[in-house]
């Protein structure tokens, strides 16, 4: 079986420009929904196919793609730049990587809220709102004049995320082949290249197609990861980044890290360090 890792870039021609509003929006939800819609049309050969395929936004109209299939001629793109995903790796490889995930956790909901098998359900919550739950937020003044509490939350919010998707990708890679390097450094102030752990964003993105109450709505975590990596075990390592060589029919949701793989999460891309 045949991996395909494949760079897409919108053309630049007067068509595909006077529809950039629409397909590359510059605010975040709306361009995770439409470049959705786009990387489908990309791959959608046959109205019951399902995804089998893996893909990154980058800015300026960039996409990476991993797929079972190479990605077929668009009117909107230039010509797709493909290649064979197959990398060389063995035990004890060092790597970089990138990867954007929705990291989440699963907790109970409320103890009444029970299932077929008489346990409490559980319900999947983004790892750094699992953290965050437990931190105040903004606290109202108690004495007439004074200015409200600053947000405890806030001002803990970005370290708590770190924490969280440190943790949650530490835990993928003792299941799936690898060992993460602790986080950099803040306080290296060098200038030298920094290895190890780094979160370089992380924020909450709600579809906006949905039209039902906020409750209701489809909102998800986004972590942007990178940092270097040893592999610990190469079949299992491959398996999660692409899909396993040897099984054709391998189910592609069990590829990728994390969930919300549909909306550009869980294509994790690698070099040597």
């Amino acid at each position: 079986m045949t991996i395909y890792l494949s760079r897409l870039t919108l053309r630049r021609d007067p068509c595909t420009k006077a529809l950039k509003a629409l397909i590359d929006p510059k605010q975040r939800a709306k361009a995770t929904d439409a470049h959705h819609r786009l990387l489908w049309s990309v791959f959608s050969d046959d109205p019951d196919r399902a995804r089998d395929f893996l893909w990154r936004a980058e800015p300026h109209g960039r996409f990476y793609t991993l797929s079972a299939r190479p990605p077929k001629p668009h009117g909107l793109f230039e010509t797709p730049e493909v290649k064979a995903f197959t990398p060389m790796l063995g035990e004890g490889d060092r790597l970089a990587f990138v990867l954007r995930a929705n990291a989440v956790t699963q907790q109970p909901k409320r103890a009444d809220d029970l299932g077929k098998d008489g346990k409490p359900k559980r319900r999947k919550v983004d790892v750094a709102m699992n953290l965050l739950k437990a931190i105040p937020g903004r606290t109202l003044a108690t004495e007439p004049g004074s200015a409200n509490m600053p947000s405890e939350r806030q001002k803990r919010r970005y370290g708590l995320a770190r924490q969280a998707a440190f943790d949650w990708l530490t835990r993928q890679g003792a299941v799936h082949g690898f060992a993460l390097d602790p986080p950099a450094n803040d306080d290296d102030d060098t200038g030298e290249p920094q290895s190890g752990f780094i979160l370089d964003h992380y924020g909450t993105v709600s579809l906006p197609h949905h039209r039902g109450p906020r409750k209701g709505e489809p909102r998800f975590g986004l972590f942007d990861m990178r940092g270097t990596l040893t592999v610990t075990d190469p079949q299992a390592f491959l398996a999660k980044l692409a899909f396993k060589l040897d099984a054709p029919q391998q189910d592609p949701q069990r590829s990728g890290f994390g969930r919300a793989k549909a909306y550009g999460c869980g294509l994790m891309l690698i070099r040597r360090a």
